[in-house]
């Protein structure tokens, strides 16, 4: 949450600005330097493309006749390769050449909506053929994701990196609101192959921008003897550390249990709601809009505040909203909540971030960056698993009304020993 600065008086004098407003002015700058501001528009470009397909993708589903089992397999197929290669991807974005990783990794994913688009253009595309591929963009996304997330402490000072995160995830949440609201204008004109035609497309400034932002070679901590840290360093770093171990441990909740909010949307949307692809593109857009709203507020929160309150506080924020979305019978609340929902989402997952990276060691970022994944990427697998299969079994309202009073319940939990848990002798908790 936005926490406004306050004037103090240190002998007789007032300090200004507010601590607030000072802290987003020095986050705005980082947008004007040449390798953060490029960064960020060639994900926000990127992001566009992902959201686009990601209205499209389970809407297609849909209409191919596909279950809501079905819905959740092909999120699973999406985010579970994360559970088995997310700490080899960390490993590499430790000890390759990150340009090398994501160029590649990146290429590949992109073949898959370009497939996607020959197969609906052919009348060739099936069910099982959109999970399949969701599965091989999730095999690429888990051995490439930490080499991404780490481009961001790698090109910008260790202060600005919670200030750096948090821009990125406004870019992310701009594009969260802007891509949905695009494919439902394409969708309604050209249908969902516009919509894998722009994903294709936006995959090519990324790649060309991580080329050239990323130094050749592997990462500097690797040329300083410590090549023959085992894989597991960044485990055995972070599970030691009862504040890290919290705030893991918060986003696997966060992502297992309030995660398939967005996932179901499609189904909540078409079988309980009686909307249309336009009313489900407002829903996914009003969840980004939330979500920017929270990353925008984080820039505004100073350097001394403590991270783990405001994630804990958010994360049972984000169950609640689970619960309520469940029980409204109205079509023109549902934005509303979803606003909601990813305001606390990317409130409490970004503190938590912040927290885990400036905290880890240089040479062991990349690790602890496929940890995080682990948890958010990995929860948001197996919740949608077993989420659909409630949601076959009960109804999508009874499913997500019990994941949220679960989830709510389990963050007050886990909150209350997080918080109180000592540094742990780590760098600053307080971010």
């Amino acid at each position: 949450m936005l926490q406004h600065g306050r004037l103090h008086e240190e002998s007789g004098h007032r300090q200004a600005p507010p601590l607030a407003i000072g802290a987003f002015a020095q986050s705005m700058r980082l947008l004007g330097t040449r390798r953060f501001g490029t960064f960020c528009f060639a994900s926000l470009l990127s992001n566009l493309g992902t959201w686009a397909q990601q209205v499209a993708e389970p809407w297609l589903l849909l209409t191919l006749g596909a279950s809501s089992f079905l819905i959740g397999l092909d999120s699973f197929a999406m985010a579970a390769p994360v559970w088995i290669l997310t700490l080899v991807g960390g490993l590499l974005a430790d000890r390759s050449d990150r340009r090398h990783v994501i160029a590649t990794c990146q290429s590949i994913q992109m073949l898959c909506p370009l497939l996607l688009v020959v197969l609906l253009l052919t009348g060739g595309v099936q069910p099982w053929l959109v999970i399949a591929l969701s599965a091989v963009v999730g095999i690429t996304d888990a051995l490439s994701m930490p080499s991404f997330t780490s481009i961001v402490p790698s090109i910008v000072d260790r202060n600005q990196i919670p200030a750096a995160l948090a821009l990125n995830a406004t870019q992310f949440n701009l594009s969260r609101v802007l891509g949905p609201a695009l494919a439902g204008v394409i969708m309604a004109s050209v249908g969902a192959v516009g919509c894998f035609a722009l994903n294709t497309a936006s995959y090519l400034p990324f790649i060309w921008v991580a080329l050239w932002i990323l130094p050749r070679g592997k990462p500097a901590a690797e040329e300083n003897g410590s090549e023959h840290r085992p894989l597991l360093d960044g485990l055995r770093h972070v599970l030691l550390t009862p504040s890290l171990r919290g705030a893991l441990l918060t986003v696997l909740l966060t992502s297992a249990l309030c995660g398939p909010l967005i996932v179901f949307v499609p189904v909540l949307v078409k079988t309980v709601l009686q909307g249309d692809v336009g009313h489900f593109s407002a829903a996914v857009s009003a969840f980004g809009i939330g979500g920017l709203l929270g990353a925008v507020a984080l820039l505004g929160v100073e350097g001394g505040r403590d991270r783990r309150r405001i994630s804990s506080r958010l994360a049972a924020g984000y169950g609640l909203v689970v619960a309520l979305t469940a029980v409204n019978p109205w079509f023109w609340a549902l934005p509303a909540l979803l606003a909601l929902a990813g305001f606390a989402m990317t409130v409490s997952n970004t503190s938590a971030n912040s927290l885990l990276q400036a905290t880890s060691l240089p040479q062991l970022r990349g690790r602890t960056v496929s940890l995080y994944m682990l948890a958010m990427r990995g929860g948001l697998a197996i919740g949608s698993l077993l989420t659909g299969l409630s949601v076959d079994l009960l109804g999508v309202r009874d499913a997500l009304l019990i994941n949220g009073v679960v989830a709510v319940a389990a963050q007050l939990a886990v909150g209350h020993f997080w918080v109180r848990a000592s540094p742990g002798g780590t760098a600053a908790q307080k971010l």
